[in-house]
C-alpha cells in the first residue's frame, strides 16, 4: 500500500513536536503508524514479532520561508512617547 504525505522539517520551530512533522496533505492529520500496523493483522489481538519496510521518496522540495526575527522590549519601548517611557521603566 502506498501512502503520501508532506513531511515538514524545521529545526528552528518554537516546541520540540513541531520541529519533524509528517502530515497528511489532504487533510492535515499525523498518520498513525500503529493503526496501519494493527490492520496488517486484521486487528486480532495477540503480541506479534512484525518487520515494517519504509521507502521515502522525494516527491518535490519546498523551503522553509526565512523565520523573522522579533522585536526586542528596547526597540518596542523606544517609540513609546516620553511620559509612556516613564511609566514603563
Amino acid at each position: 500500500m502506498t501512502k503520501h504525505y508532506v513531511l515538514c522539517l524545521n529545526p528552528q520551530a518554537q516546541f520540540e513536536w513541531d520541529r519533524c512533522v509528517l502530515r497528511n496533505p489532504i487533510t492535515g492529520e499525523r498518520p498513525d503508524l500503529t493503526a496501519m500496523v494493527s490492520q496488517a493483522v486484521n486487528g486480532q489481538p495477540g503480541a506479534y514479532l512484525v518487520s515494517v519496510s519504509l521507502e521515502v521518496t522525494v516527491l518535490e522540495t519546498v523551503s522553509l520561508p526565512a523565520r523573522q526575527s522579533q522585536p526586542s522590549l528596547g526597540t518596542q519601548s523606544s517609540k513609546l512617547s516620553p511620559s509612556t517611557q516613564a511609566v514603563a521603566a
